[in-house]
């Protein structure tokens, strides 16, 4: 992934998505929910004025595994949101 999306401390994916106020980060992580929803994987997402910071990785295994970047690829493809 080369979309913003880096390694944070813990070795999950991790990226900050910007916004213009609060009501276009709160449905980016709505839109983000139903991504999330359809693939079965729940990412954390911190929602504030103008930014929804999410993180992604696979907690069973404590790690990355493939569904992370898909999901990461699917993120990406909402943004912004419509």
């Amino acid at each position: 992934l080369n979309d913003g999306w880096q390694l944070n401390d813990a070795g999950h994916l991790e990226q900050t998505f910007t916004f213009s106020d609060f009501m276009g980060a709160l449905n980016f992580a709505n839109a983000i929910g139903v991504e999330a929803e359809a693939a079965n994987h729940h990412p954390d997402l911190y929602v504030a004025w103008g930014k929804c910071r999410v993180e992604i990785w696979t907690h069973d295994i404590g790690g990355l595994a493939e569904g992370d970047f898909t999901l990461a690829a699917s993120i990406s493809a909402v943004y912004p949101p419509a």
